[in-house]
């Protein structure tokens, strides 16, 4: 899926028309591990790229879940806080939020899964 790219801090991005489908990838998953709970935006919130817009807790840690893209949160996953497994790198149901992209140029700067997969092999 070429519309998908990813981001250094570990989200993976969704692109269909503006609106941009965000979420976690496996790697930010397993990283957290046992997740207890998941703190969603309100919908119509306005996101900067870099912008904390969740905070994911597990066992471990609190970490929080930046947006790789600007724009308004217009859609919240709910589901994903009475399900935190539903929380995978799965692009129809483990996205978080979506965002409508006020700059779609900030998707370019994004990886590819083959660059984020070498990103990754480089953290081990």
């Amino acid at each position: 899926m070429s519309n998908v790219k990813y981001s250094k801090d570990h989200e993976w991005l969704k692109i269909e028309g503006d609106t941009a489908w965000v979420g976690i990838t496996t790697y930010a998953r397993h990283a957290l591990g046992d997740l207890v709970f998941l703190e969603l935006p309100e919908v119509g919130r306005q996101v900067a790229k870099g912008d904390d817009f969740a905070v994911v807790e597990s066992v471990k840690a609190a970490s929080e879940i930046y947006t790789p893209v600007t724009g308004e949160i217009v859609e919240v996953n709910e589901t994903l806080q009475d399900d935190l497994d539903g929380l995978k790198e799965d692009i129809d149901t483990g996205w978080i939020v979506k965002v409508k992209m006020s700059n779609d140029n900030e998707a370019a700067d994004l990886m590819d899964k083959a660059a984020y997969d070498t990103f990754v092999e480089s953290l081990d």
